[in-house]
């Protein structure tokens, strides 16, 4: 190691060893616990961002506390709709997908308001021996405002995503409905056909011993026995049906094709009454999850014209290095700012927000007619059942164990002939039929009203409350 003389100057630095100086660990040591001590740094929260991740930790306690799902309930055949509907709420992909959409939503929120990184730079001037060595820390700063503005427009986009997660809950819940009351119509169509397949085959053997008697002819035998043959047809496309219903039923539960068959309910319930038009109209409006989210997207562009003028503000950047080489060490601060001087794009992104805007807003205009036009068109569908429900049982089906009767007496009596006691019997069968039919097109007009329309959750579903919308 060759020693300089101390105090001899040799191109302006005072003398030292040949090896690493003093000044260059002092420095590197600086800018490695400087390095350290800023990967600690956390940023400020924004208040969409605090209330975005209030709502999401509220839902997550509900729905997948700590990334775990909830113990799914137990089915059994005598579970209750309630049950069926939480297991197919908890278990269900597509509200999961919709859940974690969400939630890398509100986390982008944090990802779009925060500084970028800074940088640790470093820089040599080399002449046969190194004779600068310049360490360093360079950090950019976007204009005054634009991280706030980018951070609204996160917020607003999270809340569709929100909205797009009820959707997804409300839909699972519609598919189990509507799958749950389609077995329960196949159960009681099957129960039906088959008390109607078993009195066609005892008018067929009555018909058969009074043609053998002379008192019935035998177009009378033809008719029962076809009446009989077209029941048994359709009670065996019934029974063929239930696989695929079953296959719906499962599906709606969240269930893949490789897990074992749920249990079949072994008996239905239904709904109530017709709900207050009205009332349940402004509910629509206040919950629909599609017209939420349409909100969310107006307030997204309105954010995005905040962002658009802020483009007119340059960004910063400063730096900081330093000549370790050097004695005394020499510091090189640094500033830079852009210059947006292309007045051309910025008005054009001015003018592309306002239009986004623009665009949003008549959006939500047509979500909102679409709205009503639908509670209009499944209101009509929910009393239009219930009326005929309401005269099969009330009239036609009384009417007609009435006539029964009556055509019974009139056989007996001799005024009436078989034809006409066949089908007295038949009708009450088949109003019942009607009945069934009309009971649970009713059932799934209603929960198509109140889920996808109105947007009113099951019980338990994990849902923010009425009084705290995102």
């Amino acid at each position: 190691m060759v020693w300089e003389k101390v105090g001899t100057p040799r191109d302006g630095v005072r003398g030292r060893p040949g090896g690493p100086s003093l000044p260059l660990i002092f420095g590197l040591a600086a800018i490695i616990l400087a390095t350290l001590a800023l990967t600690g740094c956390r940023g400020v929260p924004t208040s969409g961002e605090k209330q975005a991740h209030h709502d999401l930790d509220a839902v997550a306690g509900q729905y997948r506390p700590g990334n775990q799902r909830l113990a799914l309930p137990e089915l059994t055949p005598d579970s209750s709709l309630s049950n069926f509907l939480a297991f197919a709420l908890l278990n269900s992909p597509t509200v999961a997908a919709a859940f974690y959409d969400w939630s890398a939503s509100v986390e982008n929120i944090t990802v779009t308001r925060s500084l970028p990184d800074p940088q640790l730079t470093f820089q040599a001037y080399i002449q046969d021996v190194i004779t600068s060595l310049m360490p360093g820390f360079a950090w950019n700063f976007p204009g005054p405002g634009k991280l706030k503005a980018r951070a609204r427009v996160a917020a607003a986009e999270s809340q569709d995503k929100y909205f797009a997660f009820e959707s997804a809950v409300l839909q699972t819940a519609f598919n189990l409905k509507r799958a749950y009351y389609q077995l329960g119509l196949l159960d009681e169509q099957l129960r039906l056909k088959r008390e109607t397949l078993s009195l066609l085959e005892n008018q067929e053997r009555a018909v058969r011993a009074q043609n053998a008697t002379g008192v019935a002819a035998l177009p009378d035998v033809l008719r029962v026995q076809s009446e009989r043959d077209r029941v048994h047809t359709d009670l065996a496309n019934l029974e063929d049906s239930r696989p695929s219903l079953l296959a719906n039923f499962k599906a709606a539960l969240g269930l893949t094709p490789d897990q074992p068959d749920p249990p079949t309910p072994a008996h239905f319930e239904t709904g109530g009454e017709n709900p207050d038009a009205d009332e349940l109209l402004r509910v629509a409006f206040a919950r629909n999850p599609q017209l939420k989210a349409t909100e969310a997207d107006v307030r997204a562009a309105e954010a995005g014209i905040a962002v658009a003028y802020r483009e007119r503000v340059p960004d910063f950047s400063l730096a900081l290095m330093a000549d370790v080489k050097a004695s005394p060490v020499l510091y090189w601060p640094q500033a830079s700012m852009s210059l947006p001087i292309w007045r051309d794009k910025i008005a054009a992104e001015i003018a592309q927000a306002k239009a986004n805007e623009l665009a949003a807003k008549s959006r939500l205009k047509a979500a909102q007619i679409d709205l009503a036009v639908s509670f209009a068109e499944k209101l009509f569908a929910c009393r239009e059942t219930s009326r005929n429900l309401d005269l099969i049982e009330d009239k036609l089906l009384p009417q007609a164990r009435q006539s029964l009767e009556t055509v019974r007496a009139g056989y007996r009596t001799g005024t009436m002939d078989f034809s006409a006691v066949t089908g007295a019997e038949r009708l009450p069968l088949d109003l019942q039929l009607e009945a069934a039919e009309a009971r649970t097109a009713r059932e799934i007009a209603l929960a198509e009203l109140s889920i996808m329309v109105a947007g009113l959750p099951p019980a338990n579903a994990p849902f923010l409350s009425n009084t705290h919308q995102p």
